[in-house]
């Protein structure tokens, strides 16, 4: 099979079928195809000649065009059980599911005979003799068969020995050693003729069996089924497979060819659960590939990133069943942002847990004992316990790694550890202060573990960090069992509080951010519109944390808008399109027609029903958008049903103590630069201004509390090298000195 034709083509024979097949240099003018069409029409015998552009199959190593022959060949009829086929693969649970009741389900119902034999020189031969007048078969069914049969040959006189025999091979022992003496491939079984029950020759078909054959009996073949481990099989101990996972490019080949073998000799599914995995396509979308150097070197990266941070920037990117577009960037911002993140929440707790000689031996403060920053954590911890292993036991470790994630990065980190810092500075080895100890060594431990079927090797230096320093546990945590939920630690209520605080304090500081407000500078005031009765107490539990979070003063409780806040309000189309496509003009219209008691009672139920062309339509707020506008000399943000309005007006006095935490934050940073220690006690000496004296004279104590300031002294002048210049704020320049005492 070379791409020729043959010598029945006459004047075309032994051209390529097309020219793509042609050594360099040596290709023709005109390809066969052009040939062929002139010689129709020269022979009057074309109708019509013209080009016709449509896609065609090209091997995906050479990219040479694909040609097809006709040969004949050994099918299995698949048609007698495709019915069965598709009820079974009914109770697989396949991620995602469309691949499993569209792509696989319609190839099944669909299904044509499969196609066994392929003409390869070497390979699993096709166990199949044929006698010379086509009319005796014989499938052998195990070597002890092939070893009788040939003994039956060779007393016929077709074969003068029997090799097997020859070489030692003893039937019935299945040792590495003895099966070593004999290979069952072909071309080294094709030299066995045996005998037909007619007594005829019988040689055995050339054909191999497809590959896939070998790859779909796998589960048990590799058992040595039915010869040995029969139980395992028979009892369902090792077979159907709990889970596997291959490209949906085997939809046709591995996934079809386990469930066909399955179906056809055990009238049972291969396997349970299947993850049909995506490409990886490069950060453009385009397969990778070597002739459009596309591709990124595996191991580069991880010798660059990391095994682990590669590992769950694939994993948490995209669900393994979509197309990854994989973008190197992405890798280092993981590795940043959320290894990072990690890496220094365990160096934060480690730095002050050494300096207290912390090592968990106290006794466990009980949780209920702990301050509520503590219990939110554990509870919102217990939370993720259990969503990490609904997704991992749903086969959906991208929603598990992105749960991990944002529990780190935006409670652990930047909401946890950030409120409580003050707990772990300096102070008595208290029982408050062991109880923050102990909460965030069981979020590092709790996390490690939650982590580790994903970043392996990280958990468990992680792990092994904590738990050798207090004696716990000095095994792997791949040893460790994995963390249970305990619904008694989980406080809802408590988690939603702190989830509106978030939110709150989230908006109020974008809110800054838009005017450049900086939040050590103070504003007086906030207002939040009132929901209900629920939200207010849930906000009046946390409004302390609000305000010391945004570094605003006062929190004004709504419960009327009316001449205060002004919104508008517009459909979603994303949502609303698709339930209600040829009715949506008349939607819009209808939501841009509320009045502002109207926006107001939609935001407090979080529902609102209309009538549209006689038809009743069910609003919820995620399809509608409400934005506020602002009022003068406020800024108003919305999000979700939470609407908040910043005043950012700026009093003298609100000046002046804005100036005083810019030096709380230049004199702490001078401490730092100067290698003092946590609790040096400082003098400072400020070279006078006008535009800082106010701020100094009136804050002067809260100055020296923050620094641990003996003295505070405004002076004309600092002759000393040790006087550092500094930018107070834009415009403002003095010097300072400070001097440990």
């Amino acid at each position: 099979l070379q791409g020729r034709f043959t010598k029945h083509m006459g004047e075309h024979a032994g051209k390529y079928v097309k020219n793509e097949y042609y050594a360099e240099g040596e290709v023709p003018e005109r390809s066969v195809d052009v040939e062929l069409a002139i010689k129709l029409k020269e022979e009057n015998k074309a109708f019509k000649v013209e080009k016709y552009k449509h896609s065609y199959p090209n091997c995906w190593r050479t990219d040479k065009p694909i040609l097809y022959y006709p040969l004949d060949s050994w099918f299995i009829k698949v048609t007698d059980i495709k019915d069965r086929m598709f009820e079974l693969n009914e109770t697989i649970n396949w991620k995602p599911k469309s691949t499993g009741e569209k792509r696989f389900g319609n190839w099944l119902a669909n299904a044509n005979d499969w196609n066994l034999s392929r003409s390869r020189y070497w390979g699993t031969p096709l166990p199949i003799w044929v006698s010379e007048d086509k009319t005796e078969q014989i499938c052998i069914g195990s070597v002890e068969e092939l070893f009788k049969e040939i003994e039956k040959s060779v007393e016929k006189g077709f074969m003068t020995s029997n090799p097997y025999k020859d070489k030692g091979f003893v039937v019935g022992d299945y040792s590495k050693e003895n099966y070593e003496k004999i290979d069952l491939h072909r071309p080294y079984v094709d030299g066995i003729i045996l005998v037909s029950p007619s007594g005829q020759k019988m040689v055995r078909e050339l054909d191999l069996i497809d590959v896939w054959f070998d790859s779909g009996a796998m589960p048990y073949a590799q058992l040595h089924y039915p010869f040995e481990n029969k139980e395992l099989i028979d009892e369902k101990k090792y077979y159907p497979a709990d889970f596997i996972a291959e490209g949906v490019d085997q939809t046709r080949g591995w996934f079809f060819t386990l469930h066909a073998l399955g179906t056809m000799l055990f009238d049972s599914v291969a396997f349970k659960n299947i993850i049909s995995n995506g490409l990886v396509l490069d950060k453009k979308g385009q397969k990778m590939s070597k002739r459009l150097n596309n591709g990124v070197d595996p191991f580069g990266a991880i010798e660059k990133f990391g095994s682990d941070p590669l590992r769950w920037y694939m994993t948490t990117n995209s669900q393994p069943w979509d197309n990854l577009k994989f973008d190197i960037d992405g890798v280092e911002e993981v590795r940043r942002k959320f290894f990072g993140t990690l890496y220094n929440t365990y160096s934060f707790f480690a730095l002050y847990a050494n300096v207290d000689g912390f090592n968990y031996s106290e006794e466990e403060v009980p949780v209920n004992e702990r301050p509520e920053i503590d219990r939110w954590i554990i509870s919102l911890l217990n939370t993720l316990v259990k969503d990490v292993e609904d997704a991992l036991e749903n086969y959906e470790p991208t929603k598990a790694g992105r749960a991990i994630q944002n529990f780190v990065t935006e409670n652990l980190s930047n909401w946890y550890v950030r409120l409580n810092r003050k707990r772990f500075w300096g102070g008595e080895y208290s029982k408050n202060k062991i109880a923050a100890y102990q909460t965030l060594y069981f979020c590092l431990e709790t996390v490690a573990k939650l982590s580790s079927p994903i970043m392996p090797f990280y958990s468990d230096k992680l792990y092994q960090d904590l738990t050798q320093a207090t004696g716990r546990d000095t095994e792997s945590v791949h040893l460790s069992s994995f963390p249970k939920y305990k619904a008694e630690l989980v406080d809802k209520d408590l988690e939603e509080r702190m989830e509106i605080a978030q939110k709150v304090s989230s908006m109020v500081l974008g809110l800054r951010r838009k005017v450049s407000l900086k939040v050590r500078q103070p504003l007086q005031k906030i207002m939040v519109p009132i929901l209900n009765e629920k939200f207010q107490t849930q906000l009046k539990g946390v409004e302390d944390l609000i305000l010391s979070e945004i570094n605003v003063k006062e929190l004004e409780y709504l419960t009327d808008t009316t001449g205060v806040l002004v919104k508008k309000i517009k459909p979603n189309f994303k949502t609303l399109g698709p339930k209600y496509g040829k009715i949506m003009k008349a939607i819009a219209g209808a939501i841009a027609s509320f009045d502002q008691d109207a926006i107001a009672t939609f935001e407090k139920e979080g529902q609102y029903q209309i009538q549209v062309a006689e038809q009743t339509v069910d609003l919820s707020l995620e399809d509608v958008e409400i934005v506020s506008q602002d009022i003068p000399g406020w800024l108003v943000a919305a999000e979700g049903n939470i609407t908040v309005a910043l005043d950012v007006t700026l009093t003298e006095e609100l000046k002046q103590e804005g100036l005083a935490r810019e030096f709380i934050n230049r004199i702490q940073n001078l401490r730092k630069d100067s290698g003092f220690e946590l609790t040096d006690k400082i003098n400072i000496k400020i070279v006078k201004l006008s535009e800082i004296e106010g701020a100094i004279q009136t804050f002067g104590s809260y100055i020296a509390e923050q620094t641990l300031a003996e003295s505070i002294v405004l002076v004309d002048a600092i002759e000393h090298s040790d006087a550092i210049d500094v930018e107070i704020e834009e415009g403002v320049n003095t010097q300072i000195l400070i001097n440990r005492i």
